[in-house]
């Protein structure tokens, strides 16, 4: 096993796309935090009173995880995609017969980048989101207060997660293209339309659906309509386990 890792990190790191996804990610989550923390600080003094009190200086400045998990889910659907494209897998496959080793080693290696990049960005985001806001004199906060490290962190978790997902998504269509529309339809499209649903449906769906219920553990104020931190991201967790479950088992009953 310890072979097929270092050759899953080979893989990983000698490709261009790994790379340009990586700076997109840091773009998009702080360049973009940044960005988003500069307009909410700025537009700060003409709030309603209730929607000051309700102001989060946390989950502002990591708001932008809404673009920046498509980075790291499109770079999770690339590896596994991109060997389909190319024909790679009939070598790895050759080299490795046992597939639920090999997609394990995939899964393993990219986790592991994602966790390390996903927090980097995360705390990056959260940290110069925090100064931003105090140069608008907006309301700012820092990792001492409570659950704030957490909140950062867990912006971290979310994109690995996201990240996970997609190398599921993507060994299951085994298509980059059906990957990234799936991967935009789970984790923005139906959470999108999904609110306006009637008779409660909405509100429910946005409750229990995994990426929502998931971005719970990076808000630092509690909803007694919405789940904790730990039980959204354990949602989360849980249904990216089952759609790995799935992509295992479909790599072993396909063909490559």
């Amino acid at each position: 096993m310890t072979g097929i890792l270092l050759s899953e990190w080979t893989k990983l790191r000698s490709l261009r796309s790994t790379a340009f996804t990586l700076l997109a990610l840091a773009v998009l989550a702080i360049g973009l935090g940044v960005l988003i923390s500069s307009g909410a600080g700025a537009g700060y003094a003409e709030l309603p009173e209730a929607e000051r009190a309700a102001f989060d200086p946390t989950q502002v400045s990591t708001q932008s995880y809404l673009a920046a998990q498509l980075a790291l889910g499109v770079l999770g659907v690339l590896v596994i995609s991109g060997e389909y494209a190319t024909g790679m897998i009939r070598t790895s496959l050759t080299a490795v017969p046992r597939r639920a080793r090999l997609l394990a080693a995939k899964a393993a290696v990219f986790t592991a980048v994602a966790l390390v990049s996903g927090l980097v960005v995360g705390f990056g985001a959260f940290l110069l989101g925090q100064v931003t806001l105090a140069g608008t004199d907006a309301p700012h906060t820092t990792l001492a207060e409570p659950h704030v490290a957490r909140a950062a962190a867990g912006a971290g978790l979310y994109l690995a997660a996201i990240g996970l997902l997609g190398v599921a998504v993507g060994t299951i269509v085994r298509s980059t293209a059906g990957g990234i529309t799936v991967l935009v339809a789970v984790t923005l499209l139906v959470p999108a339309f999904g609110q306006g649903l009637p008779g409660g449906w909405g509100e429910r769906l946005v409750r229990w659906w995994p990426t929502t219920a998931g971005s719970r553990v990076m808000t630092v104020k509690s909803d007694p309509d919405l789940l904790g931190p730990w039980a959204g991201y354990g949602v989360l967790c849980v249904a990216v386990a089952a759609t790995l479950v799935a992509a295992f088992a479909v790599l072993r009953a396909r063909d490559a």
